[in-house]
């Protein structure tokens, strides 16, 4: 009895089990067994023997008078044959040989206790690591199974599955690796404990044994974005104003940081400063790009738009959108990526549609454009108003059937359409449509119009002037022979006083033309005084008859 006693024992310290539940397997392997023996539908129940040291097994019998199942109930004179003392509603045991079980009848019972003893192991180990689970643990890699790794915990092993691996890592039997516990299943025949080298746990955890900082709390990993094998992101906080978090996490020339990326196998990590704002957060977790504005789309479903300059536009989204994809997972918003040029697009586009529909260019006909010169516009497709505006001279002439006057024509009824949008300013009266006259009423509301002065006129109410004094009308055929003299006009001149008139016209001419251009001198201005002079004194003496040769001779 002590033999089996201590082999169990030893069993159980072996699979960390309760030696209770190894006994209890043992029995449940008899009893299989004995059922299979004895084919029979009776209650069996296994001991164990505390004298002979083996398991003894009893068939329960219920005590009755009328037997009904044989199998269960025997009569009370039966029953007084084994037990002298037994009463109508006892059970009975009557014990059964278990001498004659036979080879197959153990190897059953053995299938039955390895069965039992290896439940009881899953149990104990999922009570184990229950309370571990998100923790690193360090393990050796014991065998591979397929895609899968096996690795050894210390008491029990567990399974790396080929998803849960980097995808830069390869490992050999007897390799050391560091691993997080992630789950634990309760079914499958393999280990029940399934550990991970791909979660942001083991990249959280890592940051933690290399930086003290992490460790006792002054820096915070507020936020951990991972693509294993690619890139990792980190937002990190710090609780004293005088740590920088980033230079925590990176350490003197790197070091810190570069001994997580060797635990991961030249693994990229970028660490950013922790923002509250997701638009600066944006901006951070974007990095290394370099970002031209963030626009907030809609705050309730965390909608966030990033303009970026096209040549920052690659290197932003990253190889196959890995940047903004982990960008969007650091900071929890949805992130859309834009050039400048599709935003400029994006926002024309918009404004065009703020701005309505499209005005006709059949309305130019209200403002003195002809039905002709409309129909060859439609039949260009320049069919609205916006669209003639911004056309060019160059593109009215290319324009099948337009001439001069009707791009004169198009500009004057575009520019007077575009009139009635403009605000009124002083001393400008109101836009009248082409045919229409303002009225009576409004002409005497205003009054007598004011008579219009040319500038550097003097005006009617200018001191010095006299209204009485009106300028002497000289009639059109009269303006020729002003500043002439009289007998050049009637032609009784001679020769020579004609020729004198047209010299004193020529001095005149070279006297204006000095004055003009500047290079008139004092003789000039001096010679054309006295001629002016000498031009009155003639004309003051015109008046007397003209005087012959022969009169003087």
């Amino acid at each position: 009895m002590a033999g089996i006693y201590s082999q169990i024992e030893e069993l159980s310290r072996q699979k960390n089990i309760d030696p209770t539940i190894v006994l209890d397997a043992v029995k449940d392997a008899i009893l299989v067994a004995a059922r299979k023996y004895y084919k029979s539908s009776e209650d069996l129940v296994a001991e164990f023997n505390d004298k002979t040291g083996g398991v003894d097994v009893f068939a329960v019998m219920d005590v009755t008078d009328l037997v009904a199942n044989p199998a269960k109930d025997i009569s009370i004179n039966e029953a007084r044959k084994i037990d002298k003392n037994a009463q109508i509603g006892d059970e009975l045991r009557i014990a059964k040989p278990t001498e004659g079980l036979g080879r197959i009848s153990a190897q059953m019972a053995k299938q039955v206790i390895f069965q039992k003893i290896r439940e009881a192991e899953r149990e104990t180990i999922c009570a184990e690591f229950e309370d571990r689970l998100g923790q690193l643990e360090t393990c050796t890699i014991k065998r591979s199974e397929g895609p899968d790794m096996i690795v050894d915990l210390g008491r029990t092993e567990a399974r790396l599955p080929r998803r849960e691996q980097s995808r830069l890592e390869s490992f050999s039997p007897g390799d050391r690796v560091r691993i997080i516990i992630k789950t634990i299943e309760k079914a499958g025949r393999g280990p029940a404990v399934i550990v991970s080298r791909a979660v942001e746990e083991l990249v959280r955890r890592l940051f933690e044994q290399e930086v003290p900082e992490i460790y006792d709390g002054t820096v915070q990993i507020r936020a951990c974005a991972r693509e294993a094998g690619e890139r990792t992101k980190i937002a990190v906080q710090s609780n004293d104003r005088d740590v920088d978090p980033v230079g925590a996490c990176v350490g003197m020339k790197g070091m810190r940081v570069q001994s997580i990326i060797r635990e991961l196998r030249g693994e990229k990590i970028d660490i950013v400063e922790f923002s509250e704002d997701p638009v600066e957060m944006a901006n951070r977790a974007l990095s290394p790009a370099r970002i031209s504005r963030v626009i907030v789309v809609d705050p309730a479903t965390q909608h966030l738009e990033v303009v970026v300059d096209e040549m920052q536009l690659s290197l932003a989204i990253g190889k196959k959108g890995q940047n903004v994809r982990l960008a969007a997972k650091l900071i929890g918003w949805r992130i859309d990526i834009k050039s400048e040029d599709e935003k400029r697009q994006e926002v024309e586009a918009a404004m065009a549609a703020m701005s309505g529909a499209a005005t006709p260019v059949s309305i130019l006909i209200d403002y003195g454009l002809s039905e002709q010169v409309v129909d060859k516009l439609l039949a260009a497709e320049r069919a609205t108003v916006e669209a003639l505006a911004d056309m060019t001279p160059e593109q009215f002439q290319a324009i099948e059937g337009l001439e001069a006057e009707h791009l004169e024509e198009i500009q004057g009824a575009v520019n007077l359409y575009y009139q009635q949008f403009e605000q009124p300013t002083a001393n400008v009266g109101e836009y009248l449509p082409v045919g229409e006259e303002p009225g009576e009423e409004e002409s005497a509301e205003a009054g007598p119009a004011a008579p219009a002065v040319l500038p550097g006129l003097p005006s009617a109410d200018a001191p010095g002037t006299d209204e009485d004094d009106d300028d002497v009308e000289i009639p059109l055929d009269e303006f020729d022979t002003l500043g002439k003299r009289p007998s050049v006009i009637d032609g009784s001149a001679t020769a020579a006083e004609k020729f004198g008139e047209l010299e004193n016209v020529a001095e005149q001419e070279s006297v204006d033309a000095a004055i003009l251009d500047g290079t008139d001198d004092g003789a000039a201005t001096a010679a054309g005084a006295e001629q002016a002079q000498a031009d009155v004194e003639d004309s003051g003496s015109s008046d007397s008859p003209p005087t012959t040769t022969e009169e003087k001779s």
